[in-house]
């Protein structure tokens, strides 16, 4: 039976690319996203068809990830894939931080993460499926600036290990993949709130860090969705409990 994938943040920037290359290779695809017109512009994008589903979903709501789940089964009749993608940017001094903010991050990239994970499992086993969650450089080694980021994304990390080891009896894999700064709306947005006017040099300093100096340039959604693709394939049946980066060496000298 054809394989059925439920993708989160499926907008747009990796989650879009990640539900394209999943249809490509035979999946069915739900995608949620809490956008409703970014969400329907994406589904016209992907091209409309029996094989496709988009949801309105709020993450950061229990009861919308356990809605958007039993949705993804209603219509597909199963469940085999989950990829977490949907994530929020902030950055700024951590004593500038208010505790909406904090708990608006926390809430979709960690909380959010965790609840699809939890009304998933029972599908994921009976299918011996597999969970790929999106994390970050910055889940792996703190950015200076980012803290609160910081903090949920390393909490994607261990999260997906904990769950890797809770899971390995029952059958199901669960990774998560750690990007470095992607060519996304997330890094446009990021560049234009937080680049002081100037978003080319706000992207200029953030390439700035990377090991290929002048060579260095930002990761497309697209090499991000084929890793995602890959970990989520029986390919890769030994990797489970994993957080591996997509980075260019960014990590590799901490």
């Amino acid at each position: 039976m054809q394989p059925t994938v439920l993708i989160t943040g499926g907008a747009s920037g990796m989650g879009l690319a990640a539900a394209r290359r999943f249809r490509d290779g035979g999946h069915r695809v739900v995608i949620g996203d809490r956008d409703r017109t970014a969400l329907d512009a994406a589904v016209a994008t992907l091209g409309a068809g029996p094989d496709l589903l988009g949801v309105a979903t709020d993450v950061a709501v229990p009861n919308a990830c356990e809605d958007l789940v039993e949705r993804a089964v209603a219509a597909f009749g199963r469940l085999d894939g989950v990829v977490n993608c949907a994530g929020v940017w902030l950055e700024g001094p951590a004593e500038q931080v208010s505790e909406a903010d904090f708990d608006r991050v926390l809430a979709v990239n960690l909380k959010g993460t965790f609840f699809v994970c939890r009304y998933a499992i029972p599908h994921l086993v009976r299918t011996g499926g597999s969970i790929v969650n999106v994390a970050s450089d910055a889940g792996l080694v703190g950015n200076a600036g980012a803290s609160v980021y910081s903090a949920s994304k390393g909490g994607v990390v261990l999260l997906s290990r904990a769950l890797a080891l809770e899971l390995a009896p029952r059958g199901v894999r669960v990774n998560a993949v750690c990007p470095c700064d992607v060519a996304t709306p997330m890094v446009e947005f990021q560049a234009a709130t937080y680049g002081g006017g100037d978003p080319g040099r706000y992207k200029a300093s953030l390439l700035a860090r990377y090991p290929q100096k002048e060579r260095a340039r930002f990761a497309t959604a697209e090499e991000i969705a084929e890793f995602i693709h890959y970990l989520a394939s029986a390919k890769a049946a030994p990797i489970t409990g994993a957080a591996l980066p997509i980075d260019f060496g960014l990590t590799a000298g901490y």
